[in-house]
């Protein structure tokens, strides 16, 4: 039990030794705290004062360069306000200068205006006496003048006019020949005219009856599918087609000829015959214009395009197959800008598709130039190409192979052979022609002669002078160009004469 007593009594004093000792632990380092605290004071004070003083030295430096810029600026900004002051002086006595030259100017313009109304006044007076001493105003004497002169240099203006045209003419024909010449020696080609025929041969005029059928049936038949009449007359051996269209015409041609080697001829073979021809006849137009382009070195044409230039093959004009025709026209066309330096690829084309809108022409409104023109637009021709539909009738075309394609088209057309006209026609165009020529004042007589290919125009020599004749020809040329259609040209002829007659008694 005692030893329990010491035990907790030791422990008690254990206890309390320990607290105070912690205690005084405790102690010690507050102070040792404290005094490291004062000391990392002191320190950053110093240093304060340290940053301080050297703030306040580059404060007082900047202070120092700040003010040394300004001074230098001070001075700097007094020179440029004495040579701006300067400059003003001399500006301002520059200007006092100019206004008195101004005024100065002004001054004698002035005067100069006084002097010249002065002049005119003595000017005007002096030409009222003239008019009174010649009795004449100013525009009558300048009109007798002008007559007087005119009358005195006609004819050395006539002659030099007439040797100036001569010399042109003369140059450019042999140009021309140089050109043209050997174009003309490589294109060889037949002009032999193809005529589409629109007659059918019968073995037997009695075939006759029946392709008219009872109560005409057959014939109405036919005529219904193919858009063409049938005219069944007396001449012997031969029934006439008659249609507007070409394609049409063939054709009907074709499927009489089935229906005449079949020998049934009733609706419904009539019916299968005119589906045949037209089968046929697509590919065979096909096959026509697939054959144009090989032969003229053409590709990549729209196969609808093809078709459209095969259709050619069964028009004509003044009697020549248009589908040779164009052939022939892209060949010369190719030649001739080879020789001109051209573009040879757009001259061929051009040349085969000018004369395109002739294939569709009987069942699209407008002229051929125009259709033809749209037609290789729809199908992706370039301009270039196109435009030669237009440009092969146009006076002046806009490009250089549209102009080869124009004179390619006439050198075609005029060669010997190449083209006819029925007697109706050729009669119609020599009286268009003479009276063209007629309608002009002071025209006495006109005549067509060489089958149409000049006119002579007889004039009234009291109203037409020699100058006049000139223009006269003129004007009948360009009026023959603007309303007659023709192949190649007319040569328009003045003929001016005076017959004076006296007899001797």
């Amino acid at each position: 039990m005692t030893w329990i007593l010491f035990l907790l009594l030791g422990l008690a004093l254990g206890a309390g030794v320990g607290y105070l000792i912690r205690q005084s632990l405790a102690t010690k380092r507050t102070s040792t705290a404290e005094a490291t605290a004062e000391k990392i004071l002191n320190e950053a004070k110093s240093k304060e004062q340290q940053i301080l003083l050297e703030a306040k030295e580059k404060a007082i430096k900047v202070l120092d360069e700040v003010k040394r810029d300004e001074q230098s600026r001070r001075v700097e900004l007094s020179e440029y306000q004495k040579k701006l002051e300067k400059r003003e002086s001399l500006f301002d006595q520059k200007i006092l200068e100019l206004q008195t030259a101004q005024q100065k100017i002004l001054d004698k313009e002035k005067l100069v205006d006084e002097a010249k109304a002065k002049v005119e006044a003595m000017a005007g007076e002096e030409m009222k006496k003239l008019e009174a001493v010649a009795k004449l105003t100013t525009e009558e004497a300048k009109d007798r003048l002008l007559k007087i002169v005119e009358e005195r240099y006609q004819n050395d203006l006539m002659s030099r006019i007439r040797k100036i045209e001569q010399e042109d003419t003369e140059t450019v024909e042999t140009k021309a020949r140089e050109i043209l010449m050997p174009v003309i020696e490589r294109m060889g080609a037949s002009v032999v005219s193809d005529t589409t025929t629109t007659n059918v041969s019968l073995p037997s005029d009695d075939l006759k009856g029946r392709i008219i059928g009872r109560e005409g049936r057959n014939i109405k038949v036919l005529e219904y599918l193919t858009g063409c009449e049938i005219v069944v007359d007396d001449t012997p051996g031969m029934i006439t087609v008659s249609g507007f269209s070409p394609i049409r015409r063939q054709i009907t041609k074709r499927a009489l000829d089935k229906l005449l080697k079949d020998g049934r001829i009733q609706p419904a073979r009539i019916e299968g015959a005119v589906e045949e021809a037209k089968k046929e006849l697509a590919q065979d137009i096909k096959k026509a214009g697939e054959d144009a382009l090989f032969q003229v070195g053409v590709a990549g044409v729209d196969p609808k395009l093809v078709q459209i230039l095969g259709r050619l093959k069964y028009r004509t004009s003044y009697g020549q197959n248009v589908l040779n025709h164009s052939i022939e026209v892209a060949f010369i066309s190719g030649m001739l800008a080879e020789e001109l330096g051209a573009n040879v690829s757009v001259a061929k084309r051009g040349g085969l598709f000018h004369d395109i809108g002739k294939a569709v022409d009987h069942d699209v409104q407008g002229g051929h130039p125009e259709i033809g023109y749209n037609i290789l637009k729809k199908f992706g021709m370039p301009e270039e190409v196109a435009y030669n539909s237009l440009g092969h009738h146009e006076d002046k075309p806009k490009t250089l192979e549209a102009e080869i394609v124009k004179a390619a088209d006439a050198i075609s057309g005029a060669r010997p052979g190449a083209r006819k006209d029925s007697v109706e026609q050729y009669v119609q165009r020599l009286e268009d022609l003479e009276k063209t020529a007629a309608s002009f004042p002071g025209v006495e007589k006109a005549y067509a002669i060489a089958a149409g290919r000049e006119v002579r125009v007889f004039v009234r020599p009291q109203e037409i002078d020699d100058f006049a004749a000139v223009r006269l020809a003129q004007d009948v040329a360009r009026k023959i160009e603007a309303e007659l259609q023709y192949p190649g040209e007319i040569r328009v002829t003045i003929i001016r004469e005076t017959r004076i007659v006296e007899y001797a008694k």
